[in-house]
């Protein structure tokens, strides 16, 4: 798969992430889902954090079928009852909106789970971005590029750039100490942080309900 982009970051998937993980989607000229890796079990892609009615954090997790340890982030799957099983658990967090209209919107989105764990997610970034103003949506998934799973860590990384035809890998501040540039130069390509994210870590789900688009859009300038 060739696509001859620029500037590429790459990111696992998740659900509804803090302002911070969407400035490399506004930052990069091709985003990559990072799909063809190993679950990440204690991660952030199949939950996240809300605010309940006492304004205590609590855990919000997607409902996923039982898998093997080392499943693929690609391979997950809603459980049948999904929809239902997460209409349930969203009820201790008071989501507020400032528009009924788009909370109903946003709503009827998140328990539209269907079966594969990678759409929904997508869906729900490519929500927030709309959301944010960012537009076209320039978004492709690693598991794309068929890598073999003999590459892992820097190397699997700097081989879905290249194949992506990046000239420029973008990642997050706190990758710094993963990478060497100079391996990444000697693959032709140029490695490159986001300055340090000093803003809340809410969960976008929230945010979105309950501020503004210009607001949002400033926070992750």
């Amino acid at each position: 798969m060739a696509i001859n982009a620029g500037t590429v970051a790459i990111m696992q998937p998740y659900f509804f992430p803090y302002a911070g993980y969407f400035r490399l989607l506004t930052r990069s000229d091709l985003f990559v889902i990072y799909d063809c890796v190993q679950f990440p079990r204690r991660g952030w892609v199949h939950r996240n954090k809300l605010k309940d009615r006492n304004g205590t954090d609590q855990w919000l997790t997607l409902p996923l079928t039982k898998q093997e340890q080392d499943v693929l982030i690609k391979d997950l799957l809603f459980t049948e009852d999904a929809s239902r099983e997460l209409s349930d658990r969203l009820r201790p967090f008071p989501l507020v909106s400032l528009d009924p209209e788009w909370k109903d919107e946003v709503l009827r989105r998140v328990l539209a789970t269907g079966t594969g764990l990678v759409d929904y997610l997508e869906e729900m970034l490519q929500l927030v971005a709309c959301r944010l103003g960012r537009a076209p949506w320039n978004v492709c998934r690693s598991s794309s590029f068929d890598i073999p799973q003999t590459l892992r860590g820097q190397d699997r990384i700097i081989e879905i750039a290249r194949r992506a035809g990046a000239s420029r890998y973008l990642n997050a501040p706190g990758g710094v100490d993963l990478y060497d540039k100079e391996k990444f130069a000697a693959s032709g390509l140029e490695l490159d942080f986001l300055p340090s994210y000093d803003g809340p870590f809410d969960s976008m789900l929230a945010r979105i309900l309950a501020e503004r688009p210009n607001e949002l859009a400033r926070a992750i300038s």
